[in-house]
């Protein structure tokens, strides 16, 4: 089985998308950090982030353990990441990356969950169960500001928020795979919502899912 989760950032995809694979003993794959890899290592080297040769170069280099670096939840790699992101030849690259994932899961998991912006309409169109999840971006902004502050991070929410609202109207309004929810995708606004209210909410949209 194949679960895509899509939504803006820190609305509670992430978080989500690791409890099912928890819950369930799927693959878990954090799309978003293959993006967020690509931008770090461009500032890494010292790149200019527009510069789309060199992007995809790190892109056909990646390594699934390159995921495994905190470094990729600082706040200037998300926002270079959502730069690189806009580059047609690094997104089919990577593209390719998720969709062997997806096809290939480790031996003895039940299935994979992504995340990202555009599982559910480019990556796997044909996954057997579509969530959207989506937040009121004032409640992700608190959420992501209150993420910060407990990783010790300096952070000030006005900033924060008008991060949020540039990487939201940059994402869905980009070119190449926009965000947006997939025509059979269930909508799940998180904005009063705990976890574990989605998480069981999401646990039974699988379960009343025939894997087919």
């Amino acid at each position: 089985m194949i679960i895509a989760i899509d939504g803006p950032s820190a609305s509670g995809k992430g978080t989500l998308a690791k409890k099912i694979a928890a819950e369930l003993n799927f693959s878990y794959l954090d799309t978003g950090k293959l993006y967020r890899a690509v931008g770090f290592n461009m500032l890494r080297q010292n790149k200019d982030l527009g510069d789309e040769i060199a992007a995809l170069n790190m892109a056909k280099m990646l390594d699934y353990n390159d995921l495994d670096n905190p470094q990729l939840k600082n706040d200037d790699v998300a926002q270079a990441a959502s730069k690189v992101a806009v580059m047609p030849d690094v997104r089919q690259a990577l593209l390719e990356f998720q969709q062997n994932f997806a096809k290939t899961p480790p031996v003895g998991k039940n299935g994979v969950v992504l995340d990202g912006r555009d599982i559910g309409t480019v990556i796997c169109p044909d996954a057997h169960i579509k969530l959207f999840i989506s937040a009121n971006v004032e409640i992700r902004a608190k959420r992501r500001h209150k993420e910060l502050l407990d990783r010790e991070e300096p952070s000030i929410y006005q900033q924060v928020l008008a991060d949020l609202q540039e990487r939201d109207e940059r994402d869905s309004n980009r070119k190449q795979a926009p965000l947006k929810a997939a025509d059979d995708a269930i909508i799940v606004d998180t904005s009063d919502m705990t976890i574990l209210e989605v998480l069981d909410f999401a646990l039974r949209v699988i379960a009343d899912k025939p894997n087919d």
